[in-house]
């Protein structure tokens, strides 16, 4: 337990250490979903420039190819929580793990252009379940105390996944001599890439199989008994089981099913906390950091740097994504949520403002001058860093805390389907933005990294150490 932890409340909220390593493979199983958002999300970064000689298509249509799973990400997220509450949050995992599943290979085997965006759709689907219910589950099997830490899982499996989706990248195009198009296994090396997916997909749903379902939904349901014993594998069997379901149930009391309905309210259609939770998801997006995920190969060659370097320096980015992510779930119950984030917000100005800067000089024998392509480099992994060590954990985490129960399940699907809205804005438009103009480009993404500091300061209140119960 940290120092920052609660003194124990009724029903005993602290695991013992003994069971806490039940709980963290709990977490970790849950987690996995993260795993294959990360990896659907980026591994396209590999296909990029295949899909678009494949095709012979220009700018704006493979913007769309590559943007539309976040259509499908939208919509997922938007109804994942509702069909948790109706199923339980573990058939709901194993949906996504089909879908997963089923994407890859569609995605693998293309037979014309509208084929592929149909299954990167679904893949799409399975992402923005996998985005609401992983952290929704950890929320709710982890005592506070750690819910931190622990739910901090889902974005280190999403930049252990991005990682791992890019070094298989790296190897495959290696292995086919350096040409995406080149030949492996019967099929061209892009195709491969987005085939791989299948594995991970289907380790998912093995091990959704081996851990229990969440105790608030089994009490939904009536399944009193069951949700004791999960409470008891996961907090202690020593604890006042009676006196911690009662806390749960008198908290779940005047609960409905939630829905987009029980949103609406105050001056501007939504409650004030579900904009808030908007406007989080929103921030963390318009900084621009899935550029570096689905069009890093590209945004590298287009600056002079040879196609397999710049999927070497996509992994790198992909390392220093996951280095930062550890440093959040250090810090993230020690030091608090928002006062990561404003650091984050700081660092993400810093290097996004240096990346504009190098990308306003012209380029020479089609790269860019050497301390300018060695600034934008450098600045690509401070951004990259810095946008790891806060927003992209702490958002999670502020999204599967913040809201009140009776709202928490239909205000977690808004807040994520308007994540994924913004990154398929900033997905859609990048390639168009980088033909006018590059340096253009991180310039609109540092006004939003700054922008995004008054509105933490002003706006968003600190969870730390509060049980869900406890959020008004």
């Amino acid at each position: 337990m940290t120092s920052t932890a609660q003194a124990p409340q009724p029903g005993a909220r602290t695991a013992h250490p003994e069971h806490l390593g039940h709980v963290i493979f709990i977490a970790a199983a849950a987690a996995m979903g993260g795993f294959l958002f990360g990896y659907d999300s980026s591994v396209i970064n590999g296909a990029v420039e295949a899909i678009r000689d494949r095709y012979d298509i220009g700018s704006a249509a493979l913007a769309q190819v590559i943007a539309i799973a976040l259509i499908g990400c939208a919509i997922g997220a938007a109804t994942a929580g509702r069909i948790a509450d109706r199923i339980g949050r573990i058939r709901c995992m194993q949906i996504a793990a089909v879908l997963f599943t089923i994407s890859a290979v569609g995605s693998a085997l293309p037979f014309a252009l509208w084929d592929l965006a149909f299954w990167r759709i679904v893949g799409g689907f399975a992402i923005g379940m996998a985005s609401v219910i992983g952290p929704a589950y950890i929320a709710e099997v982890a005592p506070p105390a750690y819910r931190g830490r622990l739910g901090s899982f889902q974005q280190a499996a999403i930049v252990v996944g991005i990682a791992i989706s890019q070094l298989v990248n790296w190897g495959l195009l290696n292995a086919a001599g350096g040409n995406q198009r080149g030949h492996l296994m019967g099929l061209e090396a892009w195709q491969v890439m987005l085939g791989v997916m299948v594995v991970p997909a289907v380790l998912y749903g093995l091990l959704s199989f081996a851990i229990p379902e969440s105790p608030r939904f089994l009490l939904s349901v009536g399944k009193r008994e069951r949700a004791k014993e999960i409470l008891a594998e996961v907090e202690g069997k020593d604890i006042d089981l009676n006196a911690r379901v009662a806390e749960i149930e008198h908290a779940m009391k005047s609960e409905h099913k939630s829905s987009f309905k029980d949103l609406l309210g105050g001056s501007f259609f939504f409650k004030p906390i579900v904009w808030v939770g908007i406007g989080l998801s929103v921030f963390q997006q318009f900084v621009g950091i899935n550029v570096a995920f689905y069009y890093s190969s590209t945004l590298w060659q287009s600056v002079g740097v040879d196609p397999t370097e710049s999927f070497f320096y996509s992994f790198t980015t992909s390392i220093i994504n996951i280095v930062g992510t550890v440093i959040a779930m250090i810090f993230v119950d020690r030091i608090g949520r928002k006062p990561l984030a404003l650091i984050g917000s700081v660092g993400m100005v810093v290097g996004l403002a240096l990346e504009a800067w190098a990308f306003s000089y012209h380029l020479v024998d089609g790269k860019l001058p050497s301390t300018q392509g060695w600034t934008a480099l450098i600045a690509a992994h401070i951004f990259v860093l810095f946008f790891a060590l806060s927003w992209g954990v702490v958002v999670w985490v502020f999204l599967g805390e913040m809201f009140p129960n009776k709202i928490r399940a239909a205000a977690l699907g808004v807040a994520a389907s308007a994540q994924w809205i913004a990154n398929w804005a900033i997905t859609a438009s990048f390639p168009s933005l980088a033909d006018w103009n590059l340096s253009g480009t991180y310039v609109i993404y540092t006004v939003f990294a700054a922008l995004s500091i008054p509105f933490v300061l002003k706006f968003v209140k600190e969870t730390k150490g509060k049980a869900l119960e406890e959020m008004g």
